[in-house]
């Protein structure tokens, strides 16, 4: 590497924030469950533990737990998802179906229609990006 490129890497970023760490303690979690209309079986009891957001919030990053249950969904965002734990079914308006369990990883882009169906109680580290 040349010179400068070890001097533009080495310049500190004005508004440099530590690394988030997703092992450390967890903050309370946000609970919620689907709107009632769009429930179709179960009770999806969902908590969140969001532990990054920019600063335009456009951005987020954090884990999510879920009970079994099944209902629709509609996305307004692209998220990424790990799973970790737990077994779902993910069924498209346009017919496509995908079942993941732990180490799987996709994408639900925004616009993405259909039922999110989790068989066993999951986990998931997830990456917003609205």
């Amino acid at each position: 590497m040349s010179g400068a490129t070890l001097a533009r890497m080495s310049t500190p970023f004005p508004d440099f924030q530590p690394t988030v760490d997703f092992s450390g303690p967890l903050p309370a979690p946000a609970e919620w469950r689907p709107p009632a209309d769009r429930i179709l079986a179960g009770d999806p009891l969902q908590r969140a533990w969001n532990l990054y957001t920019s600063a335009d919030g456009h951005f987020s990053a954090g884990i999510w737990e879920c009970q079994p249950g099944r209902w629709r969904v509609v996305f307004t965002e692209h998220e990424y998802c790990q799973l970790l734990a737990g077994r779902i079914v993910v069924r498209g308006d346009d017919g496509s179906v995908r079942q993941y369990g732990p180490g799987d990883a996709f994408v639900s882009p925004s616009g993405f229609t259909g039922e999110w169906d989790v068989l066993e109680p999951a986990r998931k580290h997830y990456v917003i990006y609205e």
